[in-house]
C-alpha cells in the first residue's frame, strides 16, 4: 500500500505545517504487471474554499506497475478530482 501525506509548510516552516489531506492506494490485482487499486483519499477543512472535510473512494484500472511511482499517483489524482466525495 502507497500512503501520501499532503501537507502545507507555510513560508517553509515545518514548525508552522498543517495536513490537507491524505490517500491510501492499495493494490488488489496481487501485483499483477497490470493491476487495479482501490483508492482512499480524505481531506481536512478548507477555511479559505469553505469546504469541510471529506473523503473519496474510487478505483485505478489496468495501470502498468512497470513505471514510476509518480505515474500511478497522477492517475490517483486525477480520479479523486473527479471522484464523488462524501462529508465528514
Amino acid at each position: 500500500m502507497l500512503v501520501v501525506t499532503v501537507e502545507l509548510w507555510p513560508a517553509g516552516s515545518s514548525a508552522l505545517r498543517r495536513p490537507l489531506g491524505t490517500m491510501h492506494i492499495g493494490n488488489v490485482s496481487d501485483l499483477a504487471k497490470v493491476s487495479d487499486y482501490h483508492v482512499i483519499a480524505m481531506e481536512t477543512a478548507n477555511p479559505l474554499t469553505g469546504t469541510p472535510p471529506g473523503i473519496a473512494r474510487f478505483s485505478v484500472l489496468a495501470h502498468a506497475r512497470r513505471q514510476r511511482v509518480w505515474a500511478l499517483l497522477q492517475r490517483a489524482c486525477g480520479e479523486a478530482t473527479m471522484a464523488e466525495w462524501t462529508d465528514l
